[in-house]
């Protein structure tokens, strides 16, 4: 018998709307008005850190800061990297359509010229070598790794010369994603501009694990961690937090709130009834269960479903029992169809409309994706998901696999995940990394449901307390069982056997 118990913690008070959407405005305002003093020589700051839960909206806050930093008297270019292409490609797409083509130069790689979205490069100007970059560039923008190579500033200096500054070849250099970036790759570019912008997502996963600490000289210093937490306690630096996320439904914000605590207030732009699933008026007959577990996801509240009886897993997270139940039950859902209920929202948070999406034509971001830690796991789930494709006829965007790791900065409806912890023995920085949890819960515009053996409970009642911040990185980095239980608190739950469920024994508690 499937019961689905409702979250321990609740949501409690909170804004929507502009009222939300208003808290990012100020916070991005004061962020422009310290930029502009630094910039104005009024003030001291190096550094300016735009802080942000996932899916507050960073980029928009950084595509503003770009722009008004431009209009400033003392500022002549910018730079603008990330560590990936996945996120320099949309972002130069969007300053070129804003500022023209002939004034955001795209700085990237030749291999990888021909991986830029047609639309993107039709609003900016690319350039694989320095000396191609235009003089009207007023933007300039590529990932860190070619920024930082060998010799690449000196030709950057000689092929388009000084910013306003008189020294460096840009006055402002704007880091996206800036959690994302170790010390090591900024401190390589730092030198382009003499202030730094960085804005990003505390909690994203860095390209190594932070906890793991290579350096030998200075145990307190690690060139791998987020480059940020360097300068954050600096006078030189200026900080301020994004205290609404744009992405989760209302019913989500407590999920939030339980990753990131430190934030007062947290707020969702998002408000009741903004977002929702509408299912197939056949889903209940083909599946009493299913109908009853998806109704529930439906709603918008994160959904935690633990399976009991399973034959024993390859690996903890390696699991295809666990991974068969995820198939069973998806297979009714995309028998039945669905669709996904938007609420728009203009640029200011007010509600202007509704958007829907069917199951049957999707567009935009993937309505479904299946998120798994390691790549033997996400492999299985990609068999799945080339099963369901060939049973159903399922159309492109419908359905798709990835690991953790490379879905993030990624978006879509519907998340289905097997949860970190799942089969686990004992805590370890693999299994309880802040970064992972926290981007496979926070990738979901509609609906989330994580999957995981029965037993989490004992787990974390049994395991040991342990540190939560090694190296003073921000957030909770490694989730203490503190952590993950309140995260595990704002779940409706839910437990099945793997066999099929009677529909009379279908019910909720």
């Amino acid at each position: 018998m499937l019961e689905l118990t409702p979250p321990v913690i609740a949501l409690d008070a909170a804004v929507h709307h502009e009222e939300a959407a208003n808290g990012n405005l100020r916070a991005t305002q004061e962020a422009v008005a310290a930029l502009s003093a630094a910039l104005s020589g009024a003030a001291t700051h190096q550094k300016i850190l735009l802080r942000a839960a996932a899916g507050a909206g960073k980029s928009y806050a950084l595509v503003r800061m770009v722009r008004e930093a431009l209009d400033h008297a003392n500022c002549t270019r910018v730079a603008v990297t990330a560590f990936a292409n996945k996120q320099t490609f949309p972002l130069a797409g969007e300053l070129g359509a804003s500022l023209g083509a002939d004034k955001v130069c795209l700085f990237v790689s030749a291999d990888r010229l021909p991986d830029v979205p047609d639309e993107v490069l039709g609003n900016v100007t690319a350039a694989t070598k320095s000396s191609e970059i235009p003089a009207t560039a007023q933007v300039v923008i590529g990932v860190s790794h070619k920024f930082k190579v060998f010799g690449e500033y000196a030709r950057m200096l000689i092929a388009i010369g000084a910013a306003g500054n008189g020294e460096s070849p840009f006055d402002v250099l704007f880091v996206d994603e800036a959690w994302q970036l170790p010390l090591y790759l900024y401190t390589a570019i730092e030198n382009y501009a003499p202030i730094s912008v960085g804005v990003g997502d505390v909690g994203q996963l860095p390209p190594i694990d932070p906890s793991q600490n290579p350096w030998r000289g200075d145990p307190g210093y690690n060139p791998y961690r987020a480059w940020p937490t360097e300068y954050v306690d600096q006078e030189t630096t200026f900080v301020r937090d994004l205290p609404a996320v744009w992405r989760p439904t209302a019913s989500q914000l407590p999920l939030w709130r339980a990753f990131y605590p430190e934030w007062d207030p947290l707020n969702c732009v998002a408000g009741p009834g903004d977002r929702s699933i509408e299912l197939g008026d056949d889903l209940p007959v083909i599946d009493a269960t299913a109908a009853a577990l998806w109704s529930e996801v439906a709603t918008g509240v994160p959904v935690l479903l633990e399976v009991d009886g399973l034959e024993a897993p390859d690996a903890p997270d390696i699991d295809p029992p666990l991974l068969g139940v995820v198939e069973t039950l998806l297979m009714p859902l995309l028998e039945a169809g669905f669709t996904t209920i938007t609420s728009r929202h203009d640029g200011v948070g007010r509600p202007e409309g509704s958007k829907q999406i069917s199951s049957s034509d999707p567009s935009g971001d993937p309505l479904i994706v299946v998120l798994a830690t390691r790549n033997q796991a996400v492999d299985d789930a990609s068999e799945m998901v080339a099963r369901l494709v060939e049973k159903y006829d399922l159309p492109d965007g419908l359905l798709v696999a990835s690991t953790v790791d490379s879905w993030q900065g990624q978006t879509n409806a519907l998340t289905i995940a097997i949860h970190p912890l799942s089969g686990a023995e004992q805590l370890d920085e693999f299994n309880s990394a802040f970064g992972r949890l926290a981007v496979t819960c926070t990738r979901a515009t509609h609906g989330l449901l994580l999957v995981a053996r029965a037993g989490l409970d004992k787990l974390l009642a049994d395991a040991p307390a342990r540190p939560g911040t090694p190296l003073g990185e921000p957030g909770n980095r490694s989730l203490p069982r503190q952590t993950h239980q309140r995260i595990l608190a704002s779940f409706t739950r839910g437990q099945i056997s793997p066999s099929p469920v009677p529909a009379d024994e279908v019910g909720s508690a």
